[in-house]
């Protein structure tokens, strides 16, 4: 997979504005015959940079996705191979929504390049015409003149209304609390990370300073394409450039950590806050690097709470990444996944993850949707909890429950296939699950006081979970409803 391909070449500007266009009467005489004359080719819009790497959402489609009838999916990260029967594997890549980072290369800018009219005829009254246009400009340019003079000198007379801010009005302080000044703070810790593979394909993402040893935050599918001997780098707002190595990835919770070499001794990692005190109508602050435009701030407001979330890039070798997402409306493009969403004080409550597109396609129209308002960003505390395992040992850790569920839609929950991959059984023999009395065909409907409503949805929740946490769930079966209680298992790796 790639990531937004950032550092599309924009051709130079001509070197030469074009000829003004002749009157009729001045083009009468002199014109070359038809169909000879150069022509000067309109450049073309601005298309967007980077093909769509994400399937796109078809509008109005939920958060989570269903991936048809029968096929299950296992709490624990893994999902059945695409055209066989539901394992205890990996769930199927969902179609919702597309990671926040983009597609592979792509040509933007303009697309044509300009090409200089051909002379204008010198005799008869295409003379007459040039002759015309210099006096008009030296006729301009006098008046120009003039009219500065005038300025000038009525500025500097007492009668004068207008009021000069005072000399020191560029060095303005910025209250804390402000976007401007959480800014300020914030940038110089953030990263804009390109990650190519060995056969040089790749892209731009974001990431964040996350401790003074060189490590930084982002996304799995950020540096996914480095993974295996490829290329990493980090560039600062600064212009500061590292190369960097991955030291841990989890693709379930679409978390990595990689490393500066030879980090600086001066870097200041960002302050991390607390995302389960998040509420609805908090404001938010992403950074990142849409469409491969670094360093950029977008503001918005926490929309949701624990929104369920399966995204991937569409291929057919990805494993989708469940969240338990922070929403928001602060505009995230492809280029913003890894960067930190902060709130009103500077603090990292979330990494920007993914995004909602719609059916029409993106900037451009090169199919790749931008910002409809509908961004996901991976809850800070789970993304601690993720890095500093991933820090300690490069592999992550997964609770579950041991049992395969549906990801379909309509079941009213989370419901436990029949089967698990390959013919064996959905609930895992001697494991959570088991041992709390689960079966086959159950309908898991409320984790603790968290509704459950899809497959998904209790896969993202029982993700916020550490192993060996005990939570409490409610299914129905045979129209009764039952609670028991789950003490979590636990799975290393993503294999």
């Amino acid at each position: 997979m790639s990531t937004e391909n950032e550092g599309n070449a924009v051709p130079p500007a001509p070197s030469a504005p074009p000829v003004p266009v002749e009157t009729p009467a001045a083009s009468a005489q002199g014109a070359p015959p038809a169909g000879d004359a150069p022509t000067a080719p309109i450049p073309a819009v601005p298309g967007t940079p980077g093909a769509p790497e994400h399937e796109s959402a078809p509008a109005g489609m939920p958060a989570y996705a269903s991936n048809g009838a029968g096929q299950g999916a296992d709490p624990y990260g893994q999902a059945p191979a695409r055209g066989s029967a539901p394992e205890a594997g990996w769930p199927p890549p969902p179609a919702t929504p597309a990671y926040a980072d983009g597609g592979g290369a792509g040509h933007g800018g303009w697309g044509s390049a300009y090409q200089q009219p051909a002379p204008k005829p010198k005799n008869g009254r295409g003379g007459l015409v040039a002759a015309v246009l210099v006096a008009a400009l030296v006729a301009g340019g006098v008046g120009g003149g003039i009219g500065y003079s005038l300025a000038k000198n009525d500025d500097n007379s007492t009668d004068s209304t207008t009021v000069s801010a005072p000399s020191t009005s560029g060095q303005v302080k910025r209250a804390s609390g402000t976007v401007a000044n959480v800014a300020a703070n914030a940038l110089p810790s953030t990263v804009t990370i390109e990650a190519q593979s060995t056969n040089g394909e790749g892209g731009t993402g974001t990431g964040f300073v996350f401790d003074k040893q060189g490590h930084i935050l982002t996304n799995n599918h950020v540096v996914a394409d480095a993974v295996d001997g490829g290329k990493l780098t980090a560039t600062f707002p600064s212009g500061k450039k590292y190369d960097a190595e991955v030291v841990g990835h989890a693709q379930g919770y679409d978390v990595a950590v990689i490393k500066l070499k030879n980090a600086p001794s001066d870097l200041k990692p960002l302050a991390l806050g607390d995302s389960d005190k998040v509420a609805v109508g908090d404001p938010t602050i992403a950074i990142g690097a849409p469409f491969g435009l670094s360093n950029t701030v977008t503001t918005g407001i926490i929309s949701a709470k624990n929104r369920p979330v399966a995204s991937s890039d569409g291929s057919a070798s990805s494993k989708s990444s469940y969240m338990s997402a922070l929403q928001t409306d602060a505009s995230i493009n492809p280029g913003n996944s890894g960067g930190p969403l902060l709130d009103s004080a500077g603090a990292v409550i979330g990494i920007n993850s993914a995004i909602q597109s719609s059916s029409s396609g993106g900037l451009g129209g090169s199919g790749q949707s931008g910002s409809i308002g509908l961004g996901f960003a991976i809850p800070v505390n789970q993304a601690k909890y993720v890095a500093q395992q991933l820090i300690q040992t490069g592999k992550p850790v997964y609770a579950k429950i041991g049992a395969s569920v549906s990801l379909e839609d309509g079941t009213g929950g989370a419901k436990i296939t029949e089967q698990g991959a390959s013919g064996s059984s959905s609930v895992e023999a001697g494991g959570p699950a088991a041992k709390a009395g689960l079966k086959p065909g159950d309908v898991i409907t409320k984790l603790d006081d968290m509704t459950v409503d899809s497959g998904p949805t209790l896969i993202g929740a029982i993700w916020t979970h550490k192993p060996g946490d005990t939570v409490k769930l409610t299914y129905t079966r045979d129209g009764k409803t039952h609670t028991v209680d789950v003490t979590l298992g636990s799975r290393e790796g993503d294999n």
